[in-house]
């Protein structure tokens, strides 16, 4: 009579406890933004990565072959582990063309004015072809996977934000959407730090982001004299936490899962 009275007893302890199981489910999170990164300088990158991790927040990041402040660039072999261990943890990877290419305008034929601001070419004036500049979104989804081994998603930014529709047109033929931000999430990273002191530019964001906003900030800017991350960086995501938001990564962005799904 002892055993089966004990496998009665077991039964009746695992069915007690499922409901408080289930109740413990975390609730889906019904006000998603979606933080996104563009390389800089890098400086600042570590501090990032160890925020992101303490506070368990995916982002995306957008990748540029920007130099840094060791003397290199943000793609190369010193760098290499460090997105390696970002994939690893779960983040998403976008491009941000190679040598972060801005777009300064549209030609005849179907050709841009760009002008680079990093690599061989930074600051020089030069005029692409569609394929060009495809190329130039595909060079660092070519060096991601040569880092990681894996995938970025088909989504870029193109340097500054600027674009043109047949920009945009040229890029879409070749597999990639353009993603921009948010207005309230622009969040001023890259301001002047007198005029935009951090504590302005974390009041102004707790105060102005709203369910679904693309908020975009950067691994160092030359610029800036008070680092924006991670002074503003930790309080705005507790902050943001704490309105009962959460942090999604572009690939559940509703704007990207169907042509992520199409073009993946």
């Amino acid at each position: 009579m002892w055993r089966p009275a004990r496998r009665a007893g077991a039964i009746l302890c695992l069915a007690l406890a499922l409901p408080s199981v289930a109740a413990a489910a975390p609730a889906v999170c019904d006000k998603p933004v979606y933080l996104t990164f563009d390389t800089g300088h890098m400086g600042v990158a570590p501090l990032v990565a160890d925020v992101l991790a303490r506070h368990h927040v995916k982002v995306t990041f957008f990748l540029a072959n920007e130099r840094t402040l060791t003397n290199g660039s943000s793609l190369d072999d010193q760098w290499a582990p460090w997105w390696k261990a970002r994939a690893a943890e779960g983040h998403v990877f976008g491009s941000h063309t190679y040598d972060h290419v801005y777009w300064q305008g549209d030609l005849p034929g179907g050709r841009f004015r760009v002008k680079p601001s990093a690599g061989p070419d930074a600051g020089k004036r030069d005029t692409y072809t569609a394929a060009q500049y495809c190329g130039e979104i595909r060079r660092s989804a070519e060096r991601f996977r040569q880092m990681t081994g894996r995938a970025m998603l088909p989504l870029y930014r193109a340097p500054g934000g600027k674009t043109s529709p047949a920009l945009l047109a040229a890029a879409r033929e070749c597999g990639y959407e353009h993603v921009g931000w948010s207005s309230a999430g622009f969040l001023g990273d890259e301001l002047p730090s007198d005029k935009f002191p951090n504590s302005r530019l974390l009041e102004q964001a707790l105060r102005n982001i709203r369910p679904g906003d693309i908020l975009l900030a950067h691994l160092g800017i030359w610029s800036r004299q008070d680092p924006w991350a991670p002074a503003v960086l930790e309080p705005l995501i507790v902050g943001l936490q704490g309105k009962g938001f959460c942090f999604a990564t572009l690939d559940t962005h509703p704007a990207y899962r169907d042509w992520i799904a199409k073009h993946r």
